[in-house]
C-alpha cells in the first residue's frame, strides 16, 4: 500500500503515519513545513492508493479567514492533487448541531445549517467537496485523547484552578470520546473498506464527571469539581465572545460556547456504520498511562 498522509506531524496524521509504516506501507507524510495546503495543490505529487487528509486547523478561536483557508481551500488543493487515489478525509462530530444534544447521532444528521465557529462550518463545507468526488471516506471522530494529544488533556488541565475544576452543567451528559488507537484503527481500515461517512468512537460512551475523575486520578492530581449552571455560563459565553474578538485576544475567554455545547449537552455517536462496513472494533474509553501524556 502507498500512502500519503498530510497533518503528519500532528497528532492524529503522525499516529496514522506510524501505524502505516509499521505494517509495512509506503508512507509519503507531509507536515506544514513539506506542504502549505492552503497555498495550492503539490507540485508533482506521488503515486499512490490512497490519501489520509489529517491537517486542518483544529480550532474554535482564531482568524475566520484562516481556518477556511486551511479547512477548505487546502482540503479543495489536497483532492487536486491525488486526484485517482482514494481519499480518506478526517472530519470531526463538531459537523453536527451544536445547539442541541446529539444522542446516538447518525451519519445522515449532519452537516447542518447553523454553527457556532468557523471549525465547524468549514469542516462542515470541506465534507461537501470530499463527498463530491468518488472512492472517499469520511470519518467523524469525538474528542481524541491519547498520548501527545495537544487540545483535550491540555484543556482540562488549564481550567483547573486550585484543586477544583468547574465544569458547566450537571457533570451527567453522557459523551462519546475517541481514543487515538481507535481512530488509528478505523483510518487504516478505511483505507482499502467500502467508501462513505463514518462515527469514530470508542466502545461505549461515558459520563463526563466520571470520565474527567478517572482522567485526573490517573493524572495523580486530587481535584474537586464543582458545577456551573447552563443558564449562567452561557449568556457569561456570549458576552465575553465578542469582548475578546474586540481586544484581539489570541487565546479564548474561559467560558466559550463550543466549549459549552460539547460539556452540558450529551454527544454521543452510533458507530453502525463503521462496525459493520469497515469492519471497525472499537475498544473501552481508558486513560491507563494517562500519567505520561
Amino acid at each position: 500500500m502507498r500512502l500519503a498522509v498530510t497533518g503528519a506531524t500532528g497528532f492524529v496524521g503522525g499516529a496514522v503515519r506510524r501505524a502505516a509504516e509499521a505494517r509495512g506501507w509506503r508512507v509519503h507524510a507531509y507536515g506544514s513545513r513539506d506542504w502549505d495546503i492552503a497555498a495550492g495543490p503539490l507540485p508533482d505529487p506521488p503515486e499512490v492508493d490512497a490519501v489520509v487528509h489529517s491537517a486542518a486547523a483544529v480550532t474554535d478561536w482564531g482568524s475566520a479567514s484562516r481556518i477556511r483557508r486551511v479547512n477548505v481551500a487546502g482540503t479543495r488543493h489536497v483532492l487536486a492533487s491525488f486526484p485517482g487515489a482514494r481519499f480518506v478525509h478526517m472530519s470531526s462530530a463538531s459537523v453536527y448541531d451544536p445547539f442541541t444534544p446529539n444522542v446516538n447521532a447518525v451519519e445522515s444528521a449532519a452537516p447542518v445549517t447553523r454553527y457556532l465557529t468557523p471549525y465547524g462550518e468549514t469542516k462542515a463545507e470541506a465534507e461537501r467537496l470530499v463527498l463530491g468526488r468518488p472512492n472517499t471516506v469520511v470519518l467523524r471522530p469525538h474528542a481524541v485523547y491519547g498520548p501527545g494529544d495537544p487540545t483535550l488533556l491540555p484543556r482540562v488541565l488549564s481550567a483547573i484552578r486550585g484543586r477544583t475544576l468547574f465544569l458547566v452543567g450537571d457533570g451527567r451528559a453522557r459523551q462519546s470520546l475517541t481514543s487515538i488507537d481507535n481512530l488509528v484503527q478505523a483510518t487504516l481500515l478505511a483505507c482499502t473498506g467500502e467508501p462513505g461517512v463514518y462515527n469514530v468512537a470508542d466502545a461505549e460512551p461515558v459520563v463526563l464527571e466520571e470520565a474527567l475523575l478517572a482522567l485526573l486520578a490517573e493524572r495523580g492530581l486530587d481535584v474537586r469539581i464543582r458545577h456551573l449552571p447552563l443558564r449562567v455560563a452561557w449568556p457569561l459565553a456570549a458576552v465575553a465572545e465578542p469582548v475578546w474578538r474586540l481586544a484581539r485576544a489570541s487565546t479564548p475567554p474561559r467560558l466559550t460556547r463550543y466549549a459549552i455545547s460539547h460539556l452540558a449537552h450529551e454527544r454521543t455517536l452510533d458507530t453502525t456504520a463503521a462496525r459493520t462496513r469497515l469492519g471497525y472494533a472499537p475498544t473501552a474509553t481508558s486513560f491507563k498511562g494517562a500519567a505520561d501524556w
